[in-house]
């Protein structure tokens, strides 16, 4: 019986699918006011839109179609691919908060990342995975998680510094391949 591949659990929102630039477009149209697209770290977009629009954001993300046409985070595709070779990877995502997504993102993976099997595709609430490596920008998924633990860089975690962080895909790709 041959061993496992090691597996690696990714995110998808603000990881592989950049849900930022839909939110300042959806803004910019709605609004006609530009949103500032450089976002303070430790910041979240709703922090850089007036009061009276806030909730709006919340809307967007419910909307069904918000994750149909995220653009793809550069290098991910790629490196994702080359990362098959070494690792089993598992895309995973707590879409359950948000349940107009799953269908637009299963939609969204078929299109950017056919090589991804659906099996290897988990919509979920906790992110409680048997992985041994998994690529997140929020730390509340790393809670009770016990392998290695790669933060990816997005403006509401830069401050953060107890963790092994990667900053784009080429860093994770120097880090795992």
């Amino acid at each position: 019986m041959s061993e496992r591949k090691p597996r690696i659990a990714v995110d998808m929102d603000e990881v592989i699918a950049d849900p930022i630039s839909k939110f300042i477009q959806l803004y910019n149209r709605d609004y006609g006011i530009p949103l500032d697209l450089k976002i303070h770290p430790g910041n979240e977009v709703y922090h850089h839109v007036p009061e009276h629009a806030k909730m709006k954001l919340w809307e967007y993300i419910n909307e069904k179609g918000f994750f149909r046409d995220l653009d793809v985070m550069p290098d991910s595709v790629e490196v994702l691919r080359a990362l098959q070779d070494k690792y089993e990877v598992f895309i995973v995502s707590a879409a359950m908060e948000f349940p107009n997504s799953l269908q637009d993102k299963h939609e969204w993976l078929a299109d950017h990342f056919p090589f991804i099997g659906w099996q290897n595709i988990i919509f979920c609430g906790l992110k409680i995975v048997n992985v041994d490596i998994i690529i997140d920008d929020r730390i509340k998924n790393f809670k009770d998680f016990n392998g290695r633990k790669l933060l990816y860089s997005s403006p509401h975690n830069l401050l953060l510094t107890d963790y092994e962080r990667v900053n784009n895909w080429k860093e994770v790709a120097e880090k795992l391949l």
